[in-house]
């Protein structure tokens, strides 16, 4: 049995994690803003998180032996539980998100090789190389936070940001807690998260579901590229395995399989029973959810390496489509 504290716990895969650890036997508390009532046998503390002596004054005493944090964005909030959880965890797990590695969002200059696997430099100029046909998925050592410039905007307190403000704010906030460490830290850096039905908050399968089921076009890329899933389940389990493990540093957390947007809509199309139909949008246009025009499909294989069995996107996501088109009736 553990002590886990959850910052934030009140939705989606927050939520899911809580009463993962509470059925598991672990002593479970949950601190945020008072944002809904925690599931029976699960603690309750609320207070802002930005706000320092009010965080302090709401955990007292307390101790933990893990904490996970889902509601992390900003360098600034990072800082704060630096400071405030110093002595008080002996394991803290960040709940990033595979944006940090979006070759749109990133500063300019070295950002890599990071903590996991570094890559030397060849003594001598290595001659050119064609470039794979096929993207290669990013490692954890794609991306080596602790190099990035000095937070700029992604100050910003939470809101609804530009996705690179969004994918700034993590890559400091990681950042902030890999530079001097002052517990046990790691960064998950989560694909993106689907569900069926209500449980899926963010309405982006809906969009598919929606349009394609009424015959509207989607929104796509030329040639988009394929991008990373993993099931809100699956996200919670990770989180509640991480917690228990002793390994550091950033880790991919990602299904097996990287469907593109076409495939997304295909798998739509079978279980609503109509044909998708398509725009193709031009350079630099917004598209629809989950159409890209650059690579950036996660490698899971330290996750796999380290113990976690991840599942299939095949295996899920046809369920989940099932779920939303029955929650839009």
């Amino acid at each position: 049995m553990k002590r886990i504290l959850v910052i934030g716990g009140s939705r989606y895969f927050g939520k899911a994690l809580v009463t993962r650890a509470r059925e598991a036997g672990d002593e479970v508390t949950v601190l945020n803003r008072g944002s809904g009532a925690p599931p029976r046998g699960v603690d309750r503390l609320v207070a802002d998180r930005d706000d320092e002596e009010a965080l302090r004054a709401a955990l007292g005493r307390r101790e933990f032996d893990v904490v996970v944090d889902q509601v992390c964005y900003t360098p600034l909030q990072a800082a704060v539980a630096r400071r405030v959880f110093a002595g008080r965890t002996g394991r803290y797990v960040m709940t990033s998100t595979m944006e940090v590695y979006d070759p749109a969002t990133l500063p300019a200059g070295p950002v890599g090789p990071g903590p996991v696997g570094p890559v030397p430099a060849p003594a001598v100029p290595a001659p050119a190389v064609p470039v794979p046909a096929v993207p290669v998925p990013v490692t954890e050592a794609s991306l080596d936070p602790a190099r990035l410039p000095l937070p700029g905007a992604a100050g910003r307190a939470p809101g609804p940001w530009p996705a690179y403000v969004y994918a700034e704010g993590k890559r400091q906030a990681e950042a902030v807690f890999l530079r001097d460490p002052a517990f046990p830290y790691v960064s998950v850096r989560a694909a993106h998260v689907l569900g069926g039905g209500p449980a899926e908050f963010t309405g982006r399968l809906a969009h598919y579901v929606e349009r394609i089921a009424a015959g509207t076009p989607v929104d796509v890329h030329k040639a988009p590229y394929a991008t990373s899933f993993i099931h809100h389940h699956e996200m919670a389990e990770f989180l509640h395995w991480t917690a228990g493990q002793t390994f550091t540093g950033p880790v991919n957390a990602a299904s097996h399989g990287a469907p593109d947007v076409l495939a997304l809509c295909e798998a739509v199309a079978e279980r609503v029973g109509r044909r998708p139909r398509y725009r193709v949008v031009g350079a630099g246009a917004a598209a629809s959810p989950f159409s890209f025009d650059r690579a950036y499909a996660m490698d899971n294989g330290r996750a796999s390496a380290l113990g976690f069995g991840s599942g299939h996107v095949a295996d899920w996501l046809p369920g989940a489509i099932t779920e939303t088109a029955a929650a839009a009736g």
